[in-house]
């Protein structure tokens, strides 16, 4: 089977503006989590979330800039650094018959939409920009990447709530194992950090209300754990076929070694208690990158604080393992980023990665009393990996019952 490796990461989330101060906050336990300060926040039940820590204006060429949603602005950002860290420039030799990229998003252009409708109210329709729809598109941050590096083998957008973008890691290594592509742009982005969305999922009783602490909101498997934070930002990893990185010599961090999707067929936005299609994602991931339970040894967990999705996730994480669980440090770094949506996913495979590639496991933070009877070791600290042949996994569950699991290595690890 051919392999695929990352080559180059990159980032913008909550915790930092690049990939490797994300890294450090995670690694420092750092909460991106704040307050709002905008006036139509009061009146919300939740009144903080966790937005990027950098105006990505200051990172973009201002005129094309303004022409993207903020979530195509995340993604830009995000994917022009993992570009750049694997060593490639925007005049590079590369087929681009074989090059592809693959972004997911949950939502899309939110902003646009609902900032273009407040001007055709309050303004007429002879005001609304002439760049409404392709800013609005969900497809639009994969498309302008596209754009960018020239990808001409495929360019594709999942949409599958918070699992749309290890959908898309998913299906940039199938791309290459597949022989339709030598090399990938692969990741997700987000941004709705807007009064809609948070009174909507205010509305389901999905948002933490700690507002006199946000910071310590988002807080999985703590027994008061109360709902989860929203958050916004992006990453975006380059990946390649092994035989492709070597030849040109690129620097390689790990192994993308398999993924593992399923669907629930149970409920729109609730995941099936009995956590079946969760386990089987992940017994599906071990299969595909040819994996032992046993070979595990960290798993970056969907773990969004809620009440019921933190135990369904520990249980379904024991179901795939087995005893294998014991010895698999489990965390939840949304403790700190907040919960991205669709662009969760590709931070948190980020995250899994630089643990297995720097053998550190951030620990969960915000545990104040963790849940008892946990059958998974959950991290509440940093935590180091022994030496050798490392796995681990990352699961991403999204509304509609979507599963997936990423299986990463740090096999190949030449930096």
């Amino acid at each position: 089977m051919t392999e695929v490796v990352i080559t180059g990461v990159g980032a913008i989330t909550p915790l930092g503006a690049d990939a490797p101060t994300t890294w450090q906050g995670l690694l420092d336990g750092r909460s991106g989590v704040h307050s709002l300060p905008y006036d139509w926040a009061e009146a919300l039940p939740t009144q903080f979330a966790a937005e990027v820590t950098y105006d990505p204006l200051e990172k973009l060429e201002r005129v094309k800039a303004r022409r993207w949603d903020r979530s195509t602005q995340l993604a830009v950002i995000a994917a022009m650094e993992a570009w750049a860290d694997a060593g490639l420039t925007l005049e590079h030799d590369l087929d681009q018959d074989r090059l592809a990229v693959a972004a997911g998003s949950g939502i899309g252009g939110l902003h646009t939409l609902l900032s273009q409708w407040d001007v055709q109210k309050e303004k007429g329709h002879r005001r609304v920009s002439p760049f409404t729809i392709p800013m609005l598109m969900a497809n639009a941050p994969a498309a302008e990447i596209g754009l960018k590096i020239g990808a001409r083998a495929w360019v594709h957008t999942p949409v599958s709530a918070c699992a749309s973008s290890n959908e898309a890691i998913a299906q940039g290594v199938d791309m290459l194992r597949l022989g339709r592509a030598d090399i990938s742009v692969v990741g997700g982005t987000e941004a709705v950090i807007h009064p809609l969305p948070l009174a909507a999922f205010g509305q389901m009783q999905a948002l933490s209300r700690r507002n006199d602490s946000p910071e310590t909101a988002s807080r999985p498997w703590d027994t008061d754990r109360d709902g989860f934070v929203l958050g916004e930002g992006s990453a975006m990893l380059v990946i390649e076929t092994l035989e492709h990185a070597t030849a040109r010599g690129a620097k390689i961090y790990g192994t993308l070694a398999g993924a593992g999707i399923t669907a629930d067929s149970h409920d729109i936005v609730q995941p099936d208690p009995a956590g079946t299609g969760q386990s089987k994602a992940m017994v599906k991931a071990l299969r595909d990158a040819n994996l032992a339970a046993s070979d595990i040894i960290h798993v970056n967990a969907h773990a969004t604080s809620t009440p019921q999705g933190d135990v369904a996730e520990a249980g379904s994480i024991r179901a795939a393992l087995g005893d294998a669980a014991d010895n698999a440090w489990v965390t939840g770094t949304k403790s700190m980023t907040g919960h991205l949506l669709g662009g969760a996913g590709a931070v948190e495979t980020f995250a899994t990665l630089m643990a297995l590639n720097q053998r550190k496991v951030p620990g969960t933070i915000n545990i104040e009393n963790l849940e008892p009877d946990l059958p998974v070791k959950v991290a509440t600290q940093v935590e180091t990996l022994p030496e050798g042949d490392l796995a681990g996994l990352n699961n991403s569950f999204g509304f509609g019952g979507h599963n997936v699991c990423i299986a990463v290595t740090n096999q190949h690890q030449n930096r």
